[in-house]
């Protein structure tokens, strides 16, 4: 299991800040992410969101695994 932390409207669509997800030894960011969308509260998350792996922004392909630090990061807009 991973930690993945969420943030503003994220957090808000799923209820919570953070969720435990499952990972398998050579799952990859898209593996998590259709781990994620598995667990009903976190069905509705976009199909690509922005993730962030031990705080670095990461492709699909980057790999995760027990003890990595993710985050998905909602759009944000300024003015």
């Amino acid at each position: 299991m991973v930690t993945v932390q969420l943030f503003a409207s994220y957090a808000e669509l799923v209820g919570s800040h953070s969720i435990e997800v499952p990972v398998n030894p050579g799952d990859r960011v898209a593996d998590l992410l259709g781990n994620l969308r598995n667990l009903p509260s976190a069905s509705l998350l976009p199909r690509t969101p922005l993730v962030a792996v031990n705080r670095t922004f990461a492709s699909e392909h980057t790999p995760v695994s027990v003890g990595d630090e993710i985050a998905l990061i909602p759009p944000v807009a300024g003015g």
